[in-house]
């Protein structure tokens, strides 16, 4: 699926370029991916913490003895991907060869969350010859395997373009991981899918018509893959802070009554492999950008054991803030902690952009959490909360390394979220601030930068108490007819009316 990625596309028709005939020898293996310890990292087999103890390059050191499952997710080929895809397709879209097909079928009959339902939603398959047709005569997608095509994603509509195979590929592929991120987290909350009273999709990805490009609904797509009948739905936007945007809004609706099992989830974005893949051909690095990322997590009412969003103080970068790093950082972590009385060395981690740095450090970007941990101990400093000296250790006790896949909005906070929940249950943590931040101006309608931010904090104990039920007022309504009766009766009488 590399081929589909952005840069890939752009420097496949490119004369002056011979970065798309190199490309694809960089490819890694699905072994070296999972011995990728950042990728580790990401399902939870290894904390962030212990990812410092790992000697880079981490593509050249890779881990011994690789899980494909961790406590947060796993790791999934891309042939099974393919398979996946498949089973998430609603409109004949995704056509895979027939022997590949039932192959694919085969295999995920083995993994633990596949349904019979969702096997039997993969079809037969078509032969080779009529995929080739597909993609060389009408405007097909080919899905590559080992270099050969073994399907293809075919396009929506004859002319509208919001429905072209690139356009299906993509939303596919985003509906497709998030509805897999969704599977692991009801079977890690233990809860049935029925539960789920709402959901919030927060992708970069959008979904429509040439009358509606955005109209949506990738949350209740995944939700029906998952067999959430009870569950309603929408999506949120915002560039890299939208699922920071989208836990606020969930925690806001369970803190209101309004919902009390809300699920946050998001896909990968097919368009970002490979983004920066002309650094890693020309510096002879692999293709690192070559995990598709999805997420999934359930706000729910207080319990008086899990960790509390503190839904009082949210850090917002407003319309007024301006763009300046200080300014930035100040109205996203200094103010919501300055409300609640708190300084920076109360929270014991800090999760902002963690997008991996072997990924960013290679095309110029920079270690871009560590700019991020630079930025918040400065403004400490500057306020009088730690000493110059002591901005090193800050970051380091306060801080942690990317281990985030760079596909926008995945990197944003929300990864270390089940590292802080297992802390704070553990005793290890009391305070952790989650930051979500998006460039708006990637979409030419404004030049604001964004920010929110959310502080994740030890339960005190305390469970929401229930609302008070409801009086039965039927005898007052009762008496009250009688009186009003009474009083025509009495009325009438001494009016002489009838």
């Amino acid at each position: 699926m590399m081929e589909a990625g952005t840069t890939q596309l752009l420097e496949k028709d490119n004369a002056k370029s011979d970065y798309y005939q190199k490309a694809f020898e960089h490819i890694r293996d699905f072994e070296s991916a999972l011995a990728y310890a950042p990728n580790q990292v990401y399902i939870g087999n290894i904390t962030p913490d212990e990812l410092n103890n790992v000697e880079r390059p981490w593509y050249e050191n890779l881990l011994k003895d690789p899980k494909r499952f961790g406590p947060f997710g796993e790791i999934l080929p891309e042939d099974e991907f393919f398979g996946l895809m498949a089973s998430s397709d609603s409109f004949d879209l995704v056509v895979l060869e027939e022997g590949f097909s039932k192959e694919i079928k085969d295999k995920l009959s083995n993994h633990p969350l596949m349904t019979e339902e969702e096997l039997g939603r993969i079809k037969t398959g078509a032969k080779i010859q009529t995929i080739e047709e597909l993609v060389y005569e009408h405007d097909a997608i080919p899905l590559r395997y080992n270099n050969q095509i073994v399907g293809c994603v075919k396009k929506a509509h004859d002319r509208d373009e919001n429905l072209n195979a690139h356009t299906m590929l993509e939303n596919t592929a985003t509906k497709a991981s998030a509805y897999l991120a969704l599977k692991h987290m009801i079977k890690n909350a233990q809860i049935a899918a029925q539960d789920i009273d709402y959901i919030i999709e927060c992708s970069e990805e959008a979904c429509g018509d040439m009358n509606q490009r955005g109209g949506g609904n990738f949350a209740k797509a995944i939700g029906e893959l998952a067999n959430c009948s009870n569950a309603t739905g929408a999506d949120i936007r915002g560039f890299c802070a939208a699922p920071a945007h989208a836990i606020v809004n969930a925690a806001a609706l369970v803190s209101a009554g309004i919902f009390k099992k809300v699920a946050v989830v998001a896909g990968g974005a097919v368009a970002k492999l490979g983004m920066n893949g002309r650094d890693h051909v020309h510096k002879g690095l692999p293709l690192l950008e070559d995990m598709l990322g999805g997420f999934a997590l359930l706000i729910g009412e207080n319990d008086g054991k899990n960790p509390v969003i503190r839904t009082e103080t949210i850090g917002r970068h407003t319309i007024g803030t301006g763009s300046s790093p200080q300014a930035v950082i100040q109205s996203i972590v200094y103010d919501p902690l300055d409300k609640l009385g708190y300084k920076a060395e109360d929270i014991d981690k800090f999760a902002p952009e963690l997008q991996n740095p072997e990924i960013t450090e290679s095309a110029g970007a920079g270690n871009v959490p560590e700019a991020n941990y630079k930025m918040i101990a400065a403004l400490a400093v500057r306020r009088g909360e730690i000493e110059r000296a002591d901005m090193t250790s800050f970051v380091e006790e306060h801080g942690m390394p990317g281990f985030a896949p760079t596909q926008g909005h995945i990197p944003s906070g929300v990864p270390y979220v089940g590292f802080a929940r297992d802390a704070i249950l553990q005793g290890k943590m009391k305070k952790v601030m989650i930051i979500g931040k998006g460039s708006l101006f990637l979409g030419r309608m404004t030049n604001q930068f964004d920010g929110i931010s959310f502080i994740m904090e030890k339960n005190p104990g305390i469970t929401q108490k229930a609302a008070k039920p409801a009086e039965d007022v039927s005898k007052y309504l009762a008496e009250a007819f009688r009186e009003f009766a009474d009083y025509l009766k009495t009325r009438g009488e001494s009016d002489g009316s009838q």
